[in-house]
């Protein structure tokens, strides 16, 4: 990944996501809708404990998130994964990880020029 494309995230594009996948049953129905493809409310239920309208409501979320996208088919709501957002968090996660890695050479080669002065101490 080029350096450039990772910078252009910022923090306040990447936070919804990041908040939306915070919660279990969220990261739940994002599975199920990567497994099975475009689902409606019931068969996104099934085999749940949790409520319609609570999956309602977390659909609500990922979708102010950018992670699903909803669609009317007759008097049911279809809904699909949405991946362009997650690409956005995955970029900012791969930012913080390059800067760590940079941080983590910069430690070894510390440590490094310290054991070769001890060994020119001794």
């Amino acid at each position: 990944m080029s350096r450039h494309s990772a910078a252009a995230v910022r923090p306040a594009r990447a936070a919804p996501v990041f908040f939306a996948l915070g919660d279990q049953t969220r990261l739940e129905l994002l599975d199920r809708l990567c497994a099975g493809g475009p689902l409606s409310i019931t068969q996104l239920t099934e085999g749940s404990e949790v409520t319609r309208q609570a999956i309602t409501k977390h659909l609500t979320v990922l979708a102010g998130a950018g992670l699903v996208r909803g669609a009317w088919r007759g008097r049911e709501r279809i809904w699909q994964l949405e991946t362009a957002e997650l690409d956005v968090a995955r970029r900012f996660l791969d930012r913080i990880s390059e800067r760590w890695d940079q941080a983590l050479g910069r430690l070894k080669h510390f440590v490094e020029e310290v054991e070769e002065d001890e060994k020119i101490d001794d």
